[in-house]
């Protein structure tokens, strides 16, 4: 069978594009070697986060970024839409905000993390207005909650302190066990018990961001009604539970908008002719199988997913079909990677060079194949981890991709 659209890809970039797609009646098929970078990142949408300083208006201050940012390849407006159809195409996850003004969040280390579009068990946690904040402890690796009280004090017109729950028997203290145990009500009869009488009036109280798997919006929403204070999640390490939640619930909708998913299966080669691709070929168990289609999607990531190799000579490729890359540093006896872990890298913008359609060019411009297109991290132009962009990034370009796609097909 000849599918409509392929996607390489299943992070929030490939899955916004699929689910795009699929909503336009396509037959979309999504090959990926694993779940994306969803099951580590936290679930909030940060269009734009840092632009020579913490941003309050992502909207206003998308015009800041260099000519050749991916943002800057489409007009504002297809942001703004990617971001209502997100929120209206997953209204039980409750996500809330858009490019006007950002949320600022408490990370789990007591730092302050803006982001344009938050879910609903998030959104509680907002520190514009300032305000009085408890933070519960469950005994969970990684997640401290006096030491994200005690910086986040500093922060002017916030008051922040701590508690600790003791947990029923039996809790491994990590994220995921710790998520099935808020969907068993006799766990969180056991908790409210615990903190009755300790949070304080005029608190907004604080938990490590594992309210549950599936069941997340109830038990928040009965964590509000019981302590009759506003709840909220922080986010957490990895593996991240929200992210989970964000994963299963576009999967859910890709499936039932028709979508199929190949879930750990490497793509082993393409084939192209006359300036398309024609084919990719993925393997699973040592069978590989190839798979037709009239477009294609690459949303592999870039660096940190292994969208995008660099080898132990020092060589920088694209992992899947060998495009051009934009961004490299020359070659001239430079290091690929400076000592410093929060300095801005000598790779830090290498992607996939792309035209106005988001398809693949060289580096002079010209197009490489007429029916690929690329989404996400894959791209040139942008250091999404000191930018504060990209889920951001991803859903914009993801929602681009399947609406170019989907318009002229």
């Amino acid at each position: 069978m000849t599918n409509d659209t392929i996607v390489i890809g299943a992070g929030l970039a490939g899955l916004t594009a699929a689910l795009r797609l699929a909503d336009e009646g396509r037959r979309v098929l999504v090959i990926a070697r694993g779940v994306g970078s969803t099951h580590l990142a936290p679930p909030t949408i940060d269009v734009l986060g840092f632009a020579d300083g913490e941003v309050e208006r992502p909207g206003e201050a998308l015009s800041r970024l260099a000519a050749d940012h991916p943002y800057n390849r489409f007009p504002a407006e297809v942001i703004a839409a990617g971001i209502e159809w997100f929120k209206a195409r997953l209204p039980d996850l409750g996500y809330r905000g858009g490019l006007e003004e950002n949320f600022l969040l408490p990370t789990a280390v007591g730092a302050v993390r803006p982001s344009a579009v938050v879910p609903e068990t998030m959104a509680g946690g907002d520190l514009r207005g300032g305000g009085r904040f408890v933070f519960v402890g469950l005994r969970l690796k990684d997640f401290y909650p006096a030491y994200l009280a005690e910086n986040l004090a500093h922060r002017g017109r916030v008051e922040a302190r701590a508690i600790e729950v003791d947990l029923p028997r039996g809790e491994d203290g990590r994220t995921l066990g710790l998520a099935r145990r808020f969907e068993q009500p006799a766990f969180r009869d056991a908790l409210v018990r615990d903190l009755s009488g300790r949070v304080e009036p005029g608190e907004r109280v604080g938990f490590p961001a594992v309210l549950g798997l599936r069941k997340a919006g109830e038990v928040w929403r009965e964590l509000e009604r019981r302590l009759e204070r506003p709840v909220f999640e922080v986010a957490t390490l990895p593996p991240s539970v929200p992210g989970i939640r964000l994963y299963e619930a576009l999967t859910a909708e890709l499936r039932q908008a028709g979508g199929r998913l190949l879930i750990g299966q490497d793509v082993i080669g393409v084939e192209t002719a006359g300036g398309r691709v024609e084919s990719v070929v993925s393997e699973a168990a040592a069978r590989p199988t190839t798979h037709r289609a009239h477009s294609f999607v690459l949303a592999t990531g870039g660096l940190a997913a292994g969208g995008i190799k660099v080898d132990s000579r020092g060589s920088v490729k694209e992992a899947v079909f060998d495009l051009a890359l934009a961004g490299l540093p020359a070659t001239n006896g430079r290091p690929r990677f400076l000592p410093t872990y929060l300095d801005e890298q000598p790779l830090d913008r290498v992607g996939v060079p792309v035209d106005d359609r988001l398809r693949p060019t060289d580096t002079d411009g010209r197009l490489r194949f007429e029916n690929l297109h690329v989404a996400g991290a894959t791209l040139a132009g942008a250091v999404p981890w000191r930018e504060g962009s990209g889920n951001g990034l991803s859903l914009a370009t993801g929602y681009a991709v399947g609406t170019i796609i989907a318009g002229s097909s």
